[in-house]
């Protein structure tokens, strides 16, 4: 029997262990796990090199809860430990850098600590009153030896009796951790953590429906099933990220999909990453269907190395706007026992990050190359994030110009450049510059959509929960202007070479622009009275381009827009000076003036989805007078 003080010069390590990695104790299920599949790859290494003689057989890892003992134990039959092995990576590697862990990390977030400076198998402590280790090595004519610890550096090591090759590391659980006493929890963190490691892991069993062994039949001739208990087998040991696209078929990627997310709606498509230089690199990403929604759901890549879960929280290794991704990253050359902010300056993650983004810009655009009938289809469901992506990323946004479409009201789709020589003969502001009108709802704007074409223009549907921000960004980058088709008339909009001169005198102008003041809200309503075409409606509510966009943008929170306060809600009310119905408003006697313009100021709130609640009520009341 050898007793000894494992090598650390702190007083007592442990308890300083248990408080800093408190919050998130499930963690010890993972790295004793992981170390046992490690040991269990170790043999099967040196067996093909042939180090290992003889048959090794089915490598795996059991884990077995004991309630009665009080004790979780986490079993492997691979490489083992000698008593010398124990000494060297037990007593004396582990904490060989304990002070060092201390100092640099006692104000760090703990969750990335354990596994780091051979921490790994010491995050048992954290759970257990006392832990034991059982092992025999691979070698021939080892001695089985039990290392037993009580949650101080002082250990005991004995000989003891044990046939099978491998390592048994039990953990008398807790008063404070019962909780890794219940089959619900183990099976929750197992199925967390360790879904997808490369070795069987074990626990319990599970019912399972076989053919009677005696091949008895039923009345109707059909063998008889029978009921037996089998291991139960938390992990897929071969998920599709480790195999080569070469070997897999869309249902293979859906299949695997929804074995991530169980119970979704299969994806657009995907994204294989498989990179070996100069760094590592697996996965996959799936482009889900948005809906047109921002849903930055940063919990929706999973991020392992070697097949261990780290981590659902990849904000600092992908670019912000692939978060709307859903997917896998495997990758053991993602530094994960260091700050966030060391996260964004390391030269591996950062080429990673690059590397991801141009793998996704290039899926795009050959999409969009070898079937553009088939992007265009997609393109609902991927406008926003292609929109997410040029806003935040320069680098996606330069490769992204080339795919980027545009939606008329026709249903037709077009680059910037293609819709840009579409238009740019008709479309023209003051400055010369090309005018793309765009509506954000088709029903709300149904009468405006067909205004503008009964004069030959063309509009785009820009209804996405990005729009306002992301129409700046193309101003500047394709030198057009963008206005919505409420934010002016569109003689305004559109510049032209002759003025339509109007019918109204200046004194005639200057006489309904009162009538309008008294039936509208003054701090809300701008009263304009503009030369229009005859067929224009007599009276119209536009918004200010710019406003519209500010309040947009505020609501979204973007910009830095909350620093300006809530915005107005200002609109002009343009009363079109060349309509009869405006000369029949001041004709009319002076009881009626007012009602007559009620009218048709109510039929341009009711056009643009503003007229509601009492007023609605009146305008009704009020049709059926005038009828």
């Amino acid at each position: 029997m050898q007793k000894g003080t494992i090598n650390v010069q702190t007083e007592n390590i442990f308890p300083i262990i248990k408080k800093f990695l408190y919050s998130d104790t499930e963690i010890f299920v993972r790295e004793l796990v992981s170390n046992a599949v490690d040991a269990s790859q170790k043999l099967l290494t040196l067996s093909s090199v042939g180090e290992v003689k003889g048959e090794i057989g089915d490598l795996k890892v059991q884990v077995i809860l004991d309630t009665d003992a009080g004790t979780l134990t986490i079993r492997d039959n691979g490489i083992g430990m000698t008593e010398e092995d124990v000494n060297k990576y037990i007593n004396e590697v582990a904490f060989s850098g304990a002070e060092e862990f201390l100092e640099k990390y006692k104000n760090k977030d703990p969750k990335s600590i354990i596994g780091h400076f051979g921490l790994g198998f010491y995050s048992s402590f954290m759970v257990s009153d006392k832990v034991q280790i059982q092992t025999k090595s691979f070698k021939k004519g080892s001695q089985a030896v039990q290392w037993e610890s009580n949650g101080n550096p002082e250990y005991e090591i004995t000989n003891i009796d044990k046939k099978e090759r491998g390592t048994d590391i039990i953990l008398f659980i807790a008063e404070d951790s019962k909780e890794y006493l219940e089959e619900a929890r183990i099976n929750q963190v197992l199925t967390k953590y360790c879904k997808f490691l490369p070795v069987d892991v074990e626990f319990g069993t599970k019912k399972e429906s076989i053919d009677h062994p005696k091949g008895e039949k039923d009345e109707e001739g059909n063998v008889k099933k029978e009921s037996i208990d089998v291991p139960n087998i938390i992990n897929n040991t071969s998920p599709a990220w480790i195999k080569k696209p070469v070997d897999l078929k869309d249902e293979d990627y859906k299949s695997f999909y929804n074995e991530l997310y169980p119970f979704t709606e299969d994806p657009l498509f995907q994204i294989h990453l498989n990179v070996d230089y100069p760094f590592n690199l697996t996965g996959i990403l799936y482009f889900p269907r948005l809906k047109n929604q921002v849903e930055v759901q940063k919990n929706k890549i999973q991020l392992y190395s070697n097949q261990v879960f780290i981590t659902d929280s990849v904000e600092n290794i992908v670019p912000e706007f692939l978060t709307l991704l859903h997917g896998v990253i495997d990758s053991p050359d993602i530094p994960l026992n260091v700050s966030r902010s060391y996260l964004q300056s390391d030269s591996n993650v950062r080429k990673i990050s690059n590397h991801i983004t141009k793998k996704v810009a290039d899926k795009l655009s050959n999409m969009f190359k070898n079937d553009r009938a088939d992007f265009e289809n997609k393109w609902d469901d991927i406008q926003v994030f292609i929109q997410y992506g040029m806003l935040s990323d320069e680098k996606f946004n330069e490769k992204a110009k080339d795919f980027l479409l545009l939606k008329s009201t026709d249903d037709k789709y077009f680059t910037f450049e293609e819709y840009k020589e579409k238009i740019k003969a008709n479309q023209i502001d003051k400055n010369d510059r090309t005018v793309i009108l765009y509506t954000h709802d088709t029903d709300e704007h149904h009468s405006l959509i067909n205004s503008a074409k009964d004069k030959g223009y063309d509009v785009v549907v820009l209804d996405g929960p990005l729009s306002s921000h992301y129409i700046q960004k193309a101003e500047q980058d394709f030198a057009v202007s963008f206005a919505r088709l409420d934010a002016d008339t569109l003689d305004n909009i559109i510049s032209k070479d002759e003025e339509i001169p109007s019918k109204l005198s200046k004194d005639e102008e200057e006489k309904i622009k009162p009538i309008f003041e008294n039936i509208s809200e003054k701090e809300k309503f701008t009263i304009q009275v503009e030369s229009l075409s005859e067929t224009e409606k007599p009276v119209l509510i536009t918004q200010s381009e710019f406003m519209r966009r500010m309040k947009e943008q505020q609501a979204l929170g973007g910009g830095g827009m909350q620093m300006m306060g809530n915005l107005p809600e200002m609109y002009n009310l343009v009363i079109n000076a060349n309509h009869s119905f405006i000369s029949k408003i001041l004709g009319a006697k002076k009881s009626e003036k007012e009602k007559l313009a009620k009218q048709a100021f109510d039929l341009a709130l009711l056009s643009q989805g503003m007229l509601k609640g009492k007023d609605l009520s009146e305008f009704v009341a009020r049709s059926y007078e005038l009828i």
